[in-house]
């Protein structure tokens, strides 16, 4: 019986010994540091990760070879002859594009849909005996091939009689906005700017209401302009960023379609107080419509806006406007092709994959779950590397040390937590001891190409010189562009 006790009390004692040190092992795991507010809603995590959307510009322009329409256009000009909405999906696809966004409406008062709100449509037209709409074949193409959807609805109409009377025209404008909103099904973006006519410069646009009506019909929507409320516009339509750029800013300091704010839209605001990264628009031709007279952009020209768009902590927006046909012209298909398959072959593989790190600190010590090896995994948004806290004065440092024969590389990319807050206002990067960057902010995603070419170096350092709170960084690239500059060493 003494016995049986015995070796009753010491099992017990041992489940409370095994459970004491589970709760010590779990309290000392340690944990993510505070957030850097303001932060991104998850919708706008998604589209910052998506880097790659695609714009069609498409209506009664490409049919008169103009940019901007008159409203007075015979819509029996809209008769593409071979309209084939699945060819634009695969041709994003092969692109890898994440959203299309079709110009649903633009400013000659046209609409790709059966708008039961105007005869200036697709009803009027030839186009399938007037039975047609671009729209829900745009849709359903999309959604096919995995592709989300966008519109823009413009809110200049040079058309509609209403257009120069508030109250009127902004009624039949949120009426056709609740249609393309209820009748297509999950929209991911809606685009709206500032434009007005010059007829009516004073015509009042009831953005509010407006964006209201978009948030009770689409839960899951980012609504882009001037001034956001999700997705603002960079202040250029070249599809640069500015140096530095923030995701940060002041709405309180933005009015849609305002001509004063184009700079602080491109730069952001290290203190602003609300997430609203921007949005770079560019046309991958001249014009924004399709023109005979025109041709794409050559390979080099898109990989600078790609460097200095979404490498600039941006979404990059390349429009490519189908043509009068009705299909995305070959020349183009054939340039976002290149296009793609430049940009798999710079990133698709990490130099840095094979390399040494040392870092300046560690949250937790060795083993704490933010060392440098969650720089290296596929989670950019919530793996990440973190300094000590009681480095918090200090400057932070990532070191890249290559091995055997050194590194070959022209391309470095680093990249945020920004599930936490952007947070680098400044950082510098040593090669071999030798300054080569100094940098502003980093965000989402930071890419530079070094001047000169392929830089021959043993080390890489990146060091943190200011920032809001501690640093964190999720993700470090070394790669090799084969369409940079021509070779250099660097001792």
């Amino acid at each position: 019986m003494t016995s049986f006790i015995t070796r009753l009390w010491c099992s017990f004692y041992l489940i409370i010994t095994l459970f004491k040190f589970t709760i010590c092992w779990r309290e000392q795991v340690p944990t993510p540091p505070l957030p850097v507010l303001p932060l991104p809603t998850y919708s706008q995590l998604k589209w910052q990760q998506r880097e790659l959307i695609m714009f069609l510009h498409f209506g009664v322009n490409t049919f008169t070879d103009r940019e901007w329409g008159t409203g007075h256009e015979n819509p029996a000009i809209f008769n593409p002859s071979g309209l084939n909405t699945n060819q634009w999906a695969t041709v994003a696809a092969e692109a890898g594009v994440s959203l299309m966004i079709l110009t649903a409406k633009h400013h000659d008062g046209f609409c790709l849909w059966p708008s039961k709100y105007t005869e200036h449509s697709v009803i009027s037209s030839p186009w399938r005996n007037g039975k047609g709409d671009v729209v829900e074949e745009f849709v359903n193409a999309a959604k096919a091939h995995g592709i989300d959807v966008g519109l823009y609805l413009s809110p200049w109409d040079r058309h509609d009689h209403r257009y120069g009377h508030d109250l009127p025209y902004n009624e039949y404008y949120l009426a056709q906005l609740q249609e393309l909103l209820n009748k297509y099904g999950s929209v991911r973006e809606i685009w709206f700017d500032g434009a007005k006519g010059p007829n009516a410069p004073n015509m009042s646009y009831y953005f509010s209401d407006w964006f209201a009506m978009v948030n009770e019909l689409q839960s899951s929507i980012n609504i882009f302009s001037d001034a956001g409320p999700n997705v603002r516009w960079v202040g250029n339509e070249k599809g640069f960023a500015g140096e530095p750029c923030w995701s940060l800013i002041n709405r309180t300091s933005l009015a849609i379609g305002s001509s004063n704010i184009t700079k602080y839209l491109s730069t952001g605001d290290p203190r602003g107080t609300d997430w609203l990264p921007a949005e770079c628009d560019v046309s991958i031709r001249k014009g924004w419509f399709w023109h005979k007279s025109e041709s794409p952009r050559k390979l080099s020209e898109l990989l600078d806006i790609y460097y200095n768009s979404v490498g600039r902590n941006c979404v990059l927006l390349l429009n490519v406007p189908p043509n009068t046909a009705g299909l995305i012209s070959e020349d183009d298909a054939q340039s976002l092709r290149e296009f793609r398959a430049a940009i798999n072959t710079v990133f698709d593989q990490n130099l840095a994959q094979d390399c040494n790190f040392r870092v300046s600190s560690q949250r937790g010590g060795e083993g704490g779950g933010f060392g440098p090896e969650k720089m290296l995994d596929s989670d950019h948004l919530w793996s990440f590397w973190a300094p000590g806290d009681e480095d918090k004065e200090k400057n932070h440092w990532i070191e890249i040390g290559g091995k055997d024969g050194g590194l070959r590389f022209n391309v470095i990319r680093i990249q945020e937590a920004i599930g936490l807050g952007q947070r680098i206002k400044r950082h510098e990067i040593y090669v071999n001891g030798k300054l080569m960057i100094k940098g502003t902010t980093v965000g989402y995603k930071r890419l530079y190409r070094l001047e000169g070419g392929l830089v021959h170096g043993h080390v890489v350092r990146i060091r943190i010189t200011s920032s809001r709170g501690l640093p964190l960084i999720s993700s470090v690239g070394l790669h090799f562009d084969p369409f940079w500059h021509s070779e250099f060493t660097l001792n």
